[in-house]
């Protein structure tokens, strides 16, 4: 890996990415989990007796904590996922701020699928024209599916985004 290649914005961005998602997603979720069990252990607990007979070991009270959090931070997960509104709101900001749902996404998309229905569009049209099968208004629609397909080809946008509340 030479210089120029570590001074490429891209790779910067995808680092910082990358950064991002591993230190918010791991070392600060395993740091703030150990905090606070410390934290309520060591300024809640030792400080109320009669907890400080149920708990006198910082050990137990992790255990028990994390046998009784770990399956109630999934059933919190679960309702916000699948019982809420919440998270359908996150992903209609995710598909409002994404490109890619206005472009093809690279790879095989924009390099084999999407070419190939715009070869399958020509040829039908080419075969509904030679029966005369085709009016002017369906004349029309395919040849406005054949300029989006192009567009998307050839690395543009279609569509129009949904307006950001």
């Amino acid at each position: 890996m030479n210089l120029r290649s570590l001074a490429n914005p891209r790779l910067i961005y995808r680092a910082w990415y990358y950064f991002r998602l591993g230190y918010s997603t791991y070392l600060t979720f395993l740091l703030g989990y150990v905090s606070t069990l410390i934290t309520v252990y060591y300024l809640a607990i030792k400080n109320m007796p009669t907890l400080l007979d149920l708990f006198p070991h910082f050990v137990p009270f992790a255990v028990l904590a994390t046998v009784v959090g770990a399956p109630l931070a999934v059933a919190i997960g679960w309702v916000h996922m699948k019982r809420s509104l919440l998270f359908s709101s996150e992903q209609d900001i995710s598909v409002e701020a994404n490109p890619y749902n206005y472009k093809l996404i690279p790879g095989y998309f924009k390099e084999v699928v999407y070419p190939l229905y715009r070869e399958l569009l020509v040829q039908q049209t080419k075969i509904l024209e030679s029966q005369r099968l085709l009016d002017d208004e369906e004349r029309s629609r395919i040849e406005d599916l054949r300029r989006k397909l192009e567009i998307l080809i050839q690395g543009g946008s279609v569509g129009s985004q949904r307006a950001k509340l």
